[in-house]
C-alpha cells in the first residue's frame, strides 16, 4: 500500500508541475481549440508510456547511466522545443476563432506536438526511471509495475486533458486571440526558452 501511495503521490506531483508539456498543450488548445489541445494531452499521455516501456526493458537504467546517451535524448527535445517556440514566435497573427480552428494542425500533428515534447523530454525520463528504481522494488509484479505506467500515463491525460479544456474554452480563446502578437511570443518564447534551459542543464 505505501508503493502505491508513493507512486500517486510522486506522479501527481510531476504532472501538475509546469514544463514543457504545459506550455504546448496550452500553445495548442489557445491556437487551435480543444480536439486541438486534447489531442496533444493525448500524445503527451502516449509518450509517458514510452518511457515508462522502455524502463520496464531495462533501457532506462542505461540511458540515465549514459551521459552519451542521455545528452543526445537532452539536444534531441530540446532542439523540438526550440523549433516549436520560434514557428510560434513568428506566426501569423490575424487568426479569429474560427479560422483558427479550421487553419490548426491536423489530428495527428497535435498528437505528434504532444508525444514529442513528452517523448523527447528527460525530466520524464528522470521521473519515471527514479520512480521504477526507488520506489517500485524488485519484488513487485510485472503486472503491477504495468499498472503504475498506465497510472502515470492516465494521470498525465487527466490533467493535460483539464488544462486543455481550460484553455480552449471560447471566450477565453477569443480574449486571447485578440491579443495574439503578445500570445505568439509569449508562448513561443517560453517554448524557446525551456528548449535552451533544458539543452544547457547538466
Amino acid at each position: 500500500m505505501a508503493e502505491v501511495l508513493a507512486v500517486a503521490v510522486i506522479t501527481v506531483l510531476a504532472v501538475i508541475s509546469p514544463g514543457a508539456d504545459f506550455a504546448m498543450v496550452v500553445r495548442n488548445s489557445c491556437l487551435y481549440g480543444r480536439a486541438t489541445g486534447l489531442l496533444a494531452a493525448t500524445g503527451v499521455a502516449a509518450g509517458v508510456l514510452v518511457h515508462v516501456t522502455y524502463t520496464m526493458l531495462g533501457v532506462g537504467l542505461l540511458i540515465a547511466s549514459s551521459t552519451a546517451l542521455f545528452t543526445a535524448l537532452k539536444l534531441a527535445g530540446a532542439a523540438y522545443l526550440v523549433y516549436v517556440g520560434v514557428r510560434t514566435f513568428l506566426a501569423r497573427d490575424d487568426l479569429s476563432v474560427d479560422l483558427a480552428s479550421k487553419s490548426g494542425l491536423s489530428p495527428f500533428g497535435a498528437l505528434r506536438t504532444g508525444f514529442l515534447t513528452n517523448a523527447l523530454n528527460p525530466k520524464t525520463t528522470v521521473f519515471v526511471v527514479a520512480t521504477f528504481t526507488q520506489v517500485v522494488g524488485p519484488q513487485t509484479a510485472l503486472w503491477q509495475q504495468a499498472g503504475y505506467g498506465l497510472f502515470m500515463s492516465v494521470a498525465h491525460l487527466g490533467w493535460f486533458g483539464l488544462v486543455a479544456v481550460f484553455f480552449s474554452h471560447s471566450h477565453l480563446r477569443t480574449v486571447l486571440l485578440r491579443r495574439q502578437k503578445v500570445l505568439n511570443r509569449t508562448i513561443g518564447s517560453v517554448l524557446v526558452g525551456l528548449g535552451v534551459t533544458l539543452g544547457m542543464a547538466r
